[in-house]
């Protein structure tokens, strides 16, 4: 294809196409970030009530909700917005952050959240180049970014991202993208595990649980994209930056330390570093340690 050959060849152009999908994506990721667990806990409501011979859906739940209708509204006014509106940074830009009808604010995550996924993509082709790897580091990435903001408001990891982006990562490593078959699989395997075996001995020991099956899921997704040889790795940088944080939210904002932190976005955030980066942290603490 002569867009291909031409991206190939001018590695800023696809620097550049890189970072305007990004934005593009980063706004549909706005989108299911907040309805996806709308949706989900609309579907648990109606099928418990199901199950108990009951009619779950409230007169508003009857309406069709999923992460394409209805159109996106403001929450405050229900003034639907326009296409010229949904322009990914420039739109919150021209409407200085507020709706056009009734002058409500717009949050800034949303902007925020569309250049984060335009930076991040950005880094993947120019870590990867125009390639198979980068197509899939893609994908991965924006599944991550969705994750991350999920389990931050909601403390959940949906089963309809982590479990199909795990079987993705096991059929990739068919074409040795990442890692091989039998390391996709023991990763997958192992880094379920090893949380779940966590997770036991610490309700053991407290009374208390310290994590989510979510999470369990999760570093299982990421052992089938990286291999289990990536699992320390990713295990150690995701706790290292939780403990680092969540210290930081108990000094500086008086963090209930009953209130649970997710740790769902340290997982995708050491994950991503371990796909990008996670062989040159091994061989450089090989060595600084003298094992290498």
């Amino acid at each position: 294809m002569p867009i291909l050959h031409y991206l190939q060849a001018h590695p800023a152009a696809f620097l550049i196409f890189a970072g305007i999908l990004g934005l593009m994506v980063g706004s549909f990721l706005n989108v299911v970030i907040y309805r996806l667990p709308v949706v989900l806990e609309r579907d648990w409501r109606i099928q418990c009530a199901e199950v108990c011979g009951e009619d779950g859906r409230t007169a508003t739940e009857s309406e069709r909700f999923n992460l394409v209708v209805p159109r996106s509204r403001c929450p405050q006014c229900g003034h639907q917005i326009a296409a010229w509106e949904n322009i990914p940074v420039l739109s919150y830009l021209l409407l200085r952050g507020r709706c056009s009808a009734c002058g409500a604010s717009i949050s800034l995550r949303y902007p925020l959240v569309e250049i984060l996924t335009a930076a991040l993509s950005v880094m993947v082709a120019w870590r990867l180049g125009l390639s198979w790897q980068a197509g899939a580091g893609l994908l991965l990435t924006w599944a991550l970014i969705a994750l991350s903001f999920i389990d931050f408001d909601r403390q959940l990891l949906p089963d309809v991202i982590t479990l199909p982006w795990l079987w993705l990562g096991l059929g990739i490593s068919l074409l040795g993208l990442y890692t091989h078959v039998a390391d996709s699989v023991l990763g997958a395997m192992l880094g379920y595990l090893l949380l779940w075996s966590v997770y036991h001995v610490f309700r053991l020991l407290t009374g208390k649980e310290g994590m989510g099956y979510g999470d369990f899921k999760l570093l299982a997704m990421l052992g089938a994209w990286t291999g289990w040889q990536m699992l320390p790795v990713v295990v150690l940088l995701s706790s290292f930056v939780g403990a680092v944080i969540g210290v930081i939210l108990i000094l500086a904002r008086g963090h209930d330390r009953n209130i649970p932190i997710p740790f769902g976005p340290y997982l995708a955030m050491a994950g991503w570093i371990a796909l990008l980066w996670g062989q040159d942290l091994v061989q450089a603490y090989l060595r600084w340690s003298g094992w290498a």
